[in-house]
């Protein structure tokens, strides 16, 4: 099996390190990701200036670190790394879960979405940590993924859809299990908080406090609240098929004279 990782933590990350160390038992793998962290940059690529491709020192390994975002490295690997194309992309272990809306911001499921464009049947994983400052356990994401290696790699995937795993980030002792999830919502509050630099001048810093409803059944979030690694289909065909029809009707209407 020919697979690409990649992640939008960089190069150096540790996440990235434990996810080679189990796809290298699996296949042969060559690693392709930014220079440096590139979190929340989402499904953005770079356009107006030129990407700087290195060579990594990766024992053992073809590694190549680029000065872009992860949809720059997987396109940079499809070019450089496996100019012929490849069987697989795993982008991850982030460093933190990527649950509900989330996926619209990370740069950890861009890469899978990417891949997904691609053709290329392509995972995303992520370590669910919840407590700021806490260890995560990227020890815990590395044997799930190796254990339960076959069955993810293996399973049924539709064409434009990808798998965004989260793992919840304790000791592994401690999972209860895996479910197969739909997205929850997990959305922040006081997003934008505006603070003085020295001289008295505002300026604005962007972040906010989670806010998660507890009580979201059969969702990646309540999955993981649970102590389970959630499996999400993302599917990035983002039609609404059943408001197709209503809408058709809408617009078939005869126009309306504003006055």
């Amino acid at each position: 099996m020919r697979i690409l990782i990649t992640n939008d933590d960089g190069i150096r990350a540790p996440g990235l390190f434990s996810l080679v160390q189990v796809a290298r038992q699996f296949g042969e793998v060559k690693v392709v990701a930014p220079d440096r962290e590139r979190s929340a940059c989402g499904h953005s690529m770079t356009m107006r200036e030129p990407l700087r491709v290195s060579e990594f020192t990766w024992e053992g390994l073809e590694a190549y670190e680029v000065n872009g975002v992860p949809v720059d490295c997987v396109n940079v690997g499809l070019t450089v790394a496996w100019p012929d194309g490849c069987d697989l992309i795993l982008s991850g272990i982030n460093n933190g879960p990527n649950l509900g809306f989330d996926i619209t911001y990370s740069g950890t499921v861009a890469g899978a979405m990417e891949g997904t464009i691609n053709g290329i049947r392509s995972i995303a994983l992520s370590m669910a940590l919840f407590v700021s400052g806490a260890p995560i356990h990227y020890e815990t994401g590395a044997r799930w993924l190796s254990e339960n290696w076959d069955r993810v790699v293996n399973a049924p995937i539709r064409p434009l859809t990808f798998l965004n795993v989260n793992i919840p980030s304790i000791d592994f002792v401690e999972i209860r299990g895996h479910r197969v999830t739909q997205m929850g919502q997990r959305v922040y509050k006081d997003r934008v908080e505006m603070r003085s630099d020295p001289w008295g001048r505002p300026y604005y810093w962007q972040g906010g406090v989670v806010v998660m409803e507890t009580d979201q059944p059969g969702t990646d979030v309540q999955a993981v609240n649970d102590g389970f690694v959630s499996i999400t289909p993302v599917s990035l065909d983002w039609t609404d098929r059943e408001l197709m029809a209503e809408l058709d009707l809408s617009m078939r209407r005869p126009r309306v004279a504003f006055q």
